[in-house]
């Protein structure tokens, strides 16, 4: 089989097309033929290592590694005394490491069958993303009816879905994004303000929106180049939830500050806390897999790489050119 490898830490031109044997599956797991494997930051960080300020320790794997941890795909064959599947189901999965490759193992708790009517394309890349959407909205922040909400990065995979369920929670939605067409689509999932913070002061602008008396809530996975201002911008009582770094780690902050600034709040979470049991991951997956079968809520596709052009990929994602979620394809 393909699989790609990194065996020294560095730039898009790390990632290496080799070729392997196949795994074979052991008890409680369960080989699939991967069709469409998710792109995420999480993938940059370990390809970058340790020394990368897009780094993330959570996801730190000694060399030689292979990125990824989300794909859908078929089951290929099944472990010892492995129930509940058989070869063919349509399933997906996140948080399996090693998924850049044509087959993975999979353990059985975190495998889970595609519903009839989700694309198989859309199921590769929306675990990840539309759970860490959904958690977002509706527990680290629980989104009220009225209440207003930044968005940063509101055209890119995860962004678009935080824009798109804030507004099912009934928000007032500000977006940013980076360029006029990024702009247009996060408009296109429902934002109600978006400024280019690009070209211009988005706390700027924020202040000046008609009825504008501070966010109740910022939501941001861009870290370091957005956290000051955000933290500016919220209202007394104010919750900024951090859900990712794509610009950086943010740097050490004193926590006396949150007091002048209206007894704000901090909360730096991660997708894994918020699916700790197999009923957890069943129950989000499935409200996730409902809302795009029901058409509330929107999964683009914003690219398709052949598996052996991950660093392709990987260099469009960290230049911020694509608009919606990246996959590759074995």
């Amino acid at each position: 089989m393909k699989i790609i490898r990194v065996h020294e830490f560095g730039g898009p031109e790390k990632l290496v097309c080799e070729e392997a044997p196949p795994p074979t599956p052991r008890e409680n797991e369960i080989l699939v033929r991967n069709a469409f494997i998710g792109v995420n930051f999480a993938d940059v960080g370990m390809r970058n290592g340790s020394s990368s300020k897009t780094a993330i320790t959570l996801y730190a794997r000694p060399l030689p590694l292979t990125p990824g941890n989300e794909a859908s795909g078929t089951v290929e064959a099944l472990g010892p005394d492995v129930t509940g599947f058989v070869p063919g189901d349509k399933v997906a999965y996140r948080g399996v490491f090693e998924a850049y490759a044509e087959f993975v193992t999979v353990p059985v708790e975190k495998l889970l069958k595609v519903p009839t009517g989700v694309p198989m394309d859309v199921a590769g890349g929306c675990l990840t993303q539309g759970m860490t959407a959904h958690y977002v909205t509706h527990d680290a922040h629980p989104v009220r009816p009225g209440e207003w909400v930044l968005v940063h990065a509101a055209a890119g995979g995860t962004g678009s879905l935080v824009v798109q369920m804030a507004k099912l929670r009934g928000a007032t939605v500000v977006a940013t994004a980076s360029t006029p067409e990024k702009v247009a689509r996060a408009y296109e999932n429902g934002a109600d303000h978006v400024f280019n913070y690009s070209e211009a002061d988005f706390e700027e602008l924020s202040r000046s929106i008609p009825g504008f008396d501070g966010f109740h809530a910022v939501l941001d996975c861009v870290g370091a180049a957005t956290f000051e201002k955000g933290l500016r911008l919220l209202r007394p009582r104010g919750n900024m939830v951090i859900f990712g770094m794509s610009s950086g780690p943010i740097p050490p902050f004193d926590l006396q500050r949150l007091n002048p600034l209206g007894s704000l709040s901090i909360r730096r979470t991660n997708l894994n806390d918020y699916i700790p049991t197999r009923h957890d991951l069943e129950v989000r997956a499935a409200t996730v897999f409902d809302w795009i079968r029901e058409g509330k809520i929107t999964v683009r596709i914003g690219g398709r790489f052949p598996l052996a052009d991950a660093r392709l990929a990987h260099a469009e994602l960290e230049e911020r050119h694509s608009l919606g979620k990246l996959l590759l394809v074995p």
